[in-house]
Parts: C-alpha cells; structure tokens; sequence
C-alpha cells in the first residue's frame, strides 16, 4: 500500500509539473511605446526602432493586436529597462526595478547619442522582438 501511495504522488506532481511546463512561451505580441505611439517604424522583420536623444513622453511595452492595416495597443506589461553603450557594447541595467511605464527623459539621461535602450520582458509568455532602441 505504501509503495502504490508513493507512485500515485510520483505520477500526480510528475503530470502537474509536465502541464506548467508544457505552456508555450513567447506566444504574446508586444511592442515599445512612447504614450500611445509605436516605437518600431513597422511592426515586421525589417522593422527599425530610433528616437532623438531630446524625445520626451512615457516609456511603456504593450500586449498588441495586429492586423494587416493597423497595430492596437492593449495592455501594458511589466518589463525591466538596460543601455548598451556605443562605444564598448556593454550592455548595463538602468535599474533593478521593474515597470509597467517610465518617464523616457529619466532613461535618457544615462544615454548618448548611438547608445541603445534595450527593454526585457520579464515574463516568457510575451514575444518582444524589436526590444532594441537607437538613441540618435
């Protein structure tokens, strides 16, 4: 009896951990927004992310709905905020928090010119592909 008691708790936490593990990542679209408009010039493989050292508003990543005329924001989502320097590629986090939006200006003041801001979800479920800003 003890034995069957030991399989039955084997096969049940084996079963429920096989089903978190199953769930699929990255299956969320998401994109950077400045207020309510999209960081990325498009939302595609050749899509370009750049902004002007001077660029005020907040910073936020977004849940979007996309279509093939349009891009809808819907939820924003909570991400955490690094800089790769120009000069050395060194990629180093602006903070250790996390947010769901930031004043840009204070990310832009730890910038220079041709610096990159990177944004990292902080969950496997959102997909993030153009997570890389040009700071011109």
């Amino acid at each position: 009896m003890k034995k069957v008691n030991w399989l039955m708790l084997f096969l049940v936490c084996g079963g429920w951990s096989t089903g978190c593990l199953a769930q699929s990542n990255f299956q969320q679209c998401t994109a950077a927004f400045i207020d309510s408009k999209m960081v990325v010039n498009e939302y595609s493989p050749t899509g370009k992310c750049t902004l002007p050292l001077t660029s005020t508003g907040e910073l936020s990543v977004q849940t979007v709905e996309l279509s093939p005329t349009s891009t809808k924001a819907l939820d924003k989502i909570v991400f955490r905020v690094a800089i790769r320097d120009k000069d050395t590629k060194t990629l180093f986090m602006y903070s250790s928090d996390e947010y769901r939006q930031i004043p840009l200006r204070n990310v832009l003041t730890k910038c220079q010119q041709g610096d990159h801001i990177v944004l990292l979800t902080v969950d496997k479920q959102y997909s993030l592909p153009h997570n890389e800003i040009l700071v011109r």
